[in-house]
């Protein structure tokens, strides 16, 4: 369920007035440097898990990084024209989706469809849709995908760090006192602390051009599934000590978060030197008790008005995840600094500049964890980012519990080839921030994603039940309607509607990018047209019955009445993609990347049962409800 405008002006006016009482001061946050940082880790971000890149096999990295530059040479990955706030506004990140053959997913009202990764399977039933170098491609993140969903499935409940056991050694040494040295550098963060004020609301939008998003209606990015639904507000705190195991494919160890009670961070041990800053608890002028205090009536407001827990409504339960862990889709995303633009301050806790504000990751299944890949390289040759000269911000993940201004900030820094899960509820009671480095970087995001509505079988279903409805003659080839039922007729205009907007216009909008590198899309989305253009019959069917002279009572204006529903919606769905179609953003994009608007019509095609405008039909109807 959407939120209401009036709801989203004062959630804004409420996160202002928020900014404006913490003035020059954040709120605190805890790095790898600061005392407390494991504690916190185990206390309050049960559900992160961070896994070196030296515990992953070197041939896995080898495969899924000349892919992932593979597919950024090839122009796979590409910045999205999406919806916020009623306005279009491109990501400031590249991204693409790959994942189960038919899957697609849903953010920001954009729907991406997968380009297929190619398993043992598909190459068994020789499926080819692409050529040699994509499909290798694609293959080396299936097997990414595999290792993950192995590696998170084996993993014990309250387990935070996986590494190889050398750097196992490393951070026992660093105990000491070694590794805090190596995070000594002054704050580069405080720097443009009056400029943050003086943008004031601008500058902790989450829904500016400048800042990708992968949220919609909470200012803080909170959303869940297509319902925009949030769950319930319950970390899960383990006090189950793990147990060293073993990974099939590479030495590591496992290392459980309770081990580590002494407030130090044994376990994090960097093989390179980030030049990154940490705030602690100690750092502000205001002491923290005051400034929980002050802050806490915007904590209690937000809670009362949200009363499950998380400032988004849900108006139906969630599909929650079970069994073993299966992701059926990866997000790629390729973010590089140089070319990203005014890249906005993170607001709350001072952590840096921001590639990717604070959000949930959405559409996907309750509970479902999900599974990172970081990549970071100087170039499009995969140059790695390690070992340059002179010290390089790197990479980091910002997290918060949502709604929580008691809870100081988590912020972990990522080497190239680094992975983090979360798992648990975590990407529902918490939220993460990604936090730019200095050099190119790729991400890899598995997910389980919510496709109860989202793959190709489930709309090719829908077709089906709809046209189930229509008769042909098969001598004729004429058409009729089987069931005239008010309650029927509504279900077959629903499915209409949803092929139209939900999946044709939403393929058509984004170009030609599919079909440039993969053609397994091209032939379901000619089917879906031709099953579309069939409804359109039904619908001039529709409209004959309800204009039938001689009809007359309540069940006519039954009918009327649900035609005319579904009618003035398409109608105003028709406009907003012609309007977005031939927005001044979407002509900006190259004729290849460029929305098409499609499925449209000229008013005398003779192939079509009804023309593209309904404003004339929509008050024929209109007026035969006023007699």
């Amino acid at each position: 369920m959407k939120r209401s405008g009036d709801s989203e002006g004062e959630k804004r006016r409420k996160r202002r007035r928020l900014l404006q009482q913490l003035g020059d001061q954040k709120i605190p946050f805890l790095g790898p440097p600061d005392r407390g940082y494991q504690q916190l880790w185990d206390s309050s971000y049960t559900g992160l898990v961070l896994r070196r890149s030296c515990s992953l096999p070197v041939e896995l990295h080898g495969r899924v990084q000349a892919a992932l530059l593979t597919l950024r040479k090839k122009g796979c990955l590409l910045r999205d024209l999406v919806r916020v706030r009623d306005r279009d506004v491109f990501t400031s990140v590249s991204r693409t989706l790959l994942g189960e053959p038919g899957h697609t997913y849903r953010y920001l009202d954009t729907r991406l469809f997968a380009i297929p990764w190619h398993s043992e399977d598909t190459e068994a039933k020789g499926q080819s849709c692409c050529d040699p170098d994509l499909r290798a491609a694609c293959k080396a993140l299936w097997e990414l995908n595999t290792f993950f969903c192995s590696d998170v499935s084996q993993l014990k409940e309250g387990d935070t760090l996986t590494q190889c056991a050398k750097g196992e050694a490393e951070a026992k040494q660093g105990v000491e006192g070694d590794t805090e040295s190596k995070h000594s550098e002054d704050s580069k963060y405080s720097e443009g602390a009056e400029s943050r004020q003086s943008e004031e609301g601008d500058n902790e939008s989450k829904h500016s051009e400048e800042w990708d998003i992968e949220s919609k209606h909470s200012e803080e990015g909170c959303s869940g599934s297509k319902q925009e639904g949030e769950w319930e507000n319950e970390s899960k705190h383990s006090s189950e000590e793990g147990e060293s195991s073993q990974v099939k494919g590479g030495e590591m160890c496992v290392t459980s978060g309770t081990e580590h009670s002494e407030g130090k961070f044994p376990g994090w041990t960097p093989t390179t030197v980030c030049a990154t800053e940490t705030k602690s608890l100690v750092t502000h002028d205001k002491p923290v008790a005051q400034l929980k205090h002050t802050l806490s009536d915007y904590h209690v407001e937000d809670k009362e008005e949200q009363p499950c827990g998380q400032g988004c409504s849900q108006p139906s339960p969630p599909q929650v995840f079970t069994g073993p862990v299966k992701f059926n889709v990866t997000l790629l995303n390729y973010m590089d600094p140089a070319a990203m633009s005014q890249l906005k301050e993170e607001p709350y806790y001072g952590m840096g500049k921001m590639a990717v504000g604070w959000h949930h990751d959405e559409n996907l299944i309750s509970h479902s964890p999900v599974a990172v890949y970081s990549y970071s390289c100087h170039d499009d040759k995969g140059e790695s980012s390690e070992g340059g000269s002179g010290e390089k911000t790197c990479w980091r993940i910002g997290l918060k519990v949502a709604w929580d201004i008691h809870t100081p900030g988590l912020m972990l820094p990522l080497e190239s080839g680094d992975c983090y899960y979360m798992r648990d509820d975590l990407n529902s009671t918490h939220q993460h921030c990604v936090l730019a480095g200095e050099n190119a970087r790729f991400s890899s995001t598995h997910r389980v994603a919510e496709c109860s509505s989202g793959t190709l079988t489930y709309i090719q279903s829908q077709c089906q039940e709809a046209l189930t409805n229509l008769h042909t003659d098969p001598e004729t080839g004429s058409h009729s309607l089987l069931a005239l039922l008010p309650t029927t007729l509504q279900h077959c205009e629903e499915i209409h509607n949803e092929v139209e907007f939900e999946w044709l216009r939403q393929y058509w909008f984004q170009g030609q990018r599919f079909a440039r590198f993969c053609s397994w899309w091209t032939g379901p989305m000619e089917q879906l047209e031709k099953d579309w253009k069939l409804m359109e019959t039904m619908t001039m069917l529709f409209l004959a019955e309800v204009e039938q002279e001689g009809e007359s009572g309540e069940g006519r204006r039954e009918l009327a009445e649900t035609l005319l529903d579904t009618l003035t919606d398409r109608q105003q769905q028709r406009q907003t993609w012609r309007d977005r179609c031939h927005s001044s953003l979407a002509q900006t994009l190259p004729p290849e990347e460029a929305p098409v608007d499609r499925p449209f019509w000229g008013v005398d095609d003779p192939s079509m049962p009804l023309p593209f405008d309904l404003a004339d039909i929509i008050n024929r109807v209109e007026l035969l409800l006023w007699r």
